[in-house]
């Protein structure tokens, strides 16, 4: 967990989380809204700095991440968690309406743990819940996907989409691609321009390096 913390203090400094923080408001507001309720119970997985739990509108909101820097960042109002996405045993079955992460699934050691993962989220989703992921897509991006030390697991928007099928979810929708890579490439960092980009799905095939699943828990498992 110190290793993970050093990490990122050293990938994001206070004015690049401030950039993408600004960017994420945009992000939620804008587009991640549409699938949550703000009478939502919202759990984010791998929250990292908060910046969706923070921007979400929802009557709860709960947080879990493997780095102890997390619970600095994040509001009183968020019950935060200091653990693994593999154990979500803090909380009761049937007792979250949504799950959202973003650019988690690639850091995973392996195929097996992300199925340990889409099986406690599963467990945790009230029957018609959501979970909203958004993800760096290999398939666009094949070369700036490995840039990064900590990323292990390959995955594009289709081999994600099984594993959400595997897992017992409906997937609901796919975008394959969304928004560019990382927040400091070619999005605009305005936050009128990203508001303006997010409006306009026909740029998104030429710029976007990150793909969208939304996964519904069945009625009944």
């Amino acid at each position: 967990m110190e290793d993970l913390a050093k990490l990122y203090q050293i990938r994001f400094s206070d004015e690049a989380r401030d950039k993408k923080d600004a960017v994420w408001k945009v992000l939620c507001e804008s587009y991640f809204q549409q699938f949550i309720t703000p009478s939502s119970t919202v759990l984010e997985i791998a929250c990292g700095y908060g910046e969706f739990i923070r921007h979400i509108a929802a009557s709860d909101k709960i947080a879990i991440d493997l780095n102890p820097d997390s619970e600095e960042y994040l509001p009183e109002d968020i019950q935060f968690h200091l653990g693994s996405a593999t154990d979500l045993s803090m909380l009761d079955d049937n007792s979250v309406d949504a799950c959202f992460s973003s650019n988690f699934f690639e850091h995973l050691p392996s195929k097996e743990v992300m199925d340990e993962v889409l099986a406690e989220a599963l467990r945790v989703l009230r029957p018609g819940g959501v979970y909203v992921a958004m993800q760096p897509n290999l398939r666009c991006e094949p070369g700036k996907y490995w840039d990064y030390y900590d990323h292990v697991l390959p995955l594009t928007d289709r081999s994600c989409q099984e594993a959400f099928f595997k897992a017992g979810f409906d997937v609901t929708k796919v975008v394959a691609r969304f928004i560019p890579f990382s927040t400091d490439s070619k999005l605009p960092q305005h936050p009128l321009l990203v508001k303006l980009y997010v409006n306009l799905p026909l740029v998104w095939p030429l710029l976007g390096g990150q793909f969208v699943i939304v996964g519904r828990k069945p009625a009944k498992v």
